[in-house]
């Protein structure tokens, strides 16, 4: 696996992109590195396909524009729904035909047009002081109950995980309950929505908070970070809506660029991304949830304990999605 450079980049849009189409895909990631590079070594040992990664944190909708038919970019790998449904909105991905994917990944997981296909789930989990509450059996409607004025800790209701939320939430309940519960949700907060999910969880264990709202995999990263194990350590992780509707899943995902060079390669890649030899990988590097109903979640993970997920598919979230954005503008949720 190689990781390309701007300049590199542009030397293969200007030379040799045609001749690296035959042997080597490259992909634009969302994705940091380290989170792939052992499933990608590994296609390029079974398939002698070479893989060039172009990392970026944001932007590559961006990038893909401005770069139209000359574009190297054979796939794309994001790092949240939110993501994958800017590159759809902006045409710069085109459906795939799969019966390997189809198999592999179940329909409530992937675009009815076979546009996107997730990769990994994760749960938007409540998090909870060990020492004040300990594990608590709760919802996510409860958030805007007056019990916890003053004890949540969130990041910004503009980030795409929290926006993801707020979309199941509109989908689940109309746009007049989601947007007294996003009221509600706010006048509980602790503290103005700043940091990242991490930030919220350091927050409890601080004592400015009591929840804390959070991805799942971001206890596991916690755990395993020794500068960081004493905030995961501090929380009890629950699984919301367990006696209804199950707990909110959000995904990352892959799509095919639409001016994929080596339509082929890229196929056979994203193909492998979802066998489960590939997700089992995933799970262990990552702390998600595998999306191929066949692979069992990491060890650590399965620790967390069974759960029931929501079984809203994940279209429903794009669906929603700039009505959310608009609640959340709408209550000023961030100010």
């Amino acid at each position: 696996m190689r990781v390309l450079s701007g300049v590199v980049m542009a030397a293969v849009m200007m030379s040799s992109a045609p001749a690296l189409a035959a042997d080597s895909v490259t992909v634009y990631s969302y994705r940091q590195p380290f989170l792939i590079d052992p499933i990608l070594q590994d296609f390029t040992a079974k398939t002698g396909i070479e893989v060039d990664v172009v990392f970026a944190k944001d932007g590559i909708a961006e990038r893909l524009t401005r770069e139209g038919r000359l574009s190297p970019a054979d796939l794309v790998l994001t790092s949240d729904f939110s993501r994958l449904m800017e590159l759809v909105d902006k045409h710069l991905v085109q459906p795939l035909d799969s019966t390997i994917i189809d198999a592999a990944i179940p329909a409530q997981f992937r675009s009815p047009d076979d546009l996107w296909f997730s990769l990994t789930k994760r749960v938007r989990n409540i998090y909870s002081s060990k020492a004040r509450l300990g594990a608590i059996d709760i919802n996510y409607e409860d958030l805007a109950s007056p019990q916890f004025k003053g004890k949540i800790c969130t990041r910004s209701g503009k980030h795409p995980y929290n926006v993801a939320l707020v979309a199941s939430m509109l989908a689940h309940h109309g746009e007049a309950d989601t947007k007294a519960w996003l009221e509600g949700l706010k006048a509980n907060l602790a503290q103005r929505p700043q940091g990242n999910d991490r930030a919220q969880v350091k927050a409890v264990k601080e004592g400015l908070c009591d929840i804390a709202i959070g991805n799942s995999y971001y206890l596991g990263s916690m755990m395993m970070d020794p500068n960081q194990q004493a905030w995961a350590q501090a929380v009890a992780i629950n699984f919301p809506n367990q006696s209804n509707r199950g707990a909110h899943i959000n995904v990352s995902g892959m799509a095919m660029a639409k001016h994929a060079p080596n339509r082929a390669g890229a196929q056979a890649l994203m193909e492998y991304l979802a066998s489960a030899e590939a997700q089992t990988k995933y799970a262990e590097v990552n702390f998600e949830y595998p999306v191929n109903p066949k692979v069992q979640p990491s060890e650590m993970v399965a620790s967390w304990g069974q759960f029931t997920e929501d079984a809203l598919p994940i279209q429903a979230l794009a669906d929603n999605h700039s009505a959310a954005v608009k609640l959340l503008d709408e209550v000023k949720f961030d100010m």
